[in-house]
């Protein structure tokens, strides 16, 4: 799969850019081929709102860009701030319980030299991924990357809070074991999934 990821930071209407989201952009996703569904977060205190959208090809996602660039532009116009869409390939996909509104994202940004990705990749499945998903609380990870850059993000749902800020303890342990590994690490955030839309 592959996937959009676009960034509001220094949002000023979450609340009105959800209901775009639900009542003007969501149906033009609907309409576009190889979309496979979104979900929104957002950190209201930190002024950040995402849309995370999975599409089932690289060329379906990037034929979207003509209809969806202008409902970005208008959302931007609602929730204020900058805006910012990256282009990823969900390399892991883990679901134990789907997601929805209520639960907890942590979204930790990772980078590293573009050729050990794969070798990375297969220590994040063999070592780090059965620590995450036996941890109280777990719904689902989802780990993607620019291969071209070696730049990407692991993004983690829990059920609660209690559950996501018991997994923040646990977590900086496993990154001391990526850093070994030559990977390095941006600030880890907190969001609450606050909608969801899956096929």
């Amino acid at each position: 799969m592959y996937t959009r990821l676009t960034t509001w930071t220094g949002a000023t209407d979450v609340d009105g850019g959800i209901e775009y989201l639900k009542k003007t952009a969501l149906p033009i996703f609907k309409q576009q081929k190889g979309y496979k569904g979104l979900s929104a977060s957002a950190d209201r205190s930190a002024g950040t709102f995402t849309v995370l959208s999975i599409w089932d090809s690289a060329a379906d996602r990037d034929a979207s860009e003509s209809a969806l660039g202008k409902a970005r532009d208008e959302a931007t116009a609602v929730v204020g701030g900058t805006v910012r869409s990256e282009k990823l390939e969900e390399v892991v996909h883990e679901v134990a319980k789907q997601p929805g509104p209520g639960s907890f994202l942590m979204v930790t940004p990772f980078s590293m030299d573009p050729a050990k990705l794969d070798e990375n990749l297969e220590f994040f499945k063999k070592d780090v991924l059965p620590l995450i998903m036996a941890a109280p609380g777990f719904c689902a990870v989802r780990n993607m990357v620019d291969r071209s850059s070696g730049e990407g993000y692991v993004g983690t749902v829990w059920a609660d809070k209690s559950a996501i800020d018991e997994q923040a303890k646990g977590s900086a342990a496993r990154r001391e074991m990526a850093v070994a590994r030559g990977i390095s690490f941006g600030e880890v955030q907190h969001r609450e999934i606050i909608f969801t839309d899956t096929k």
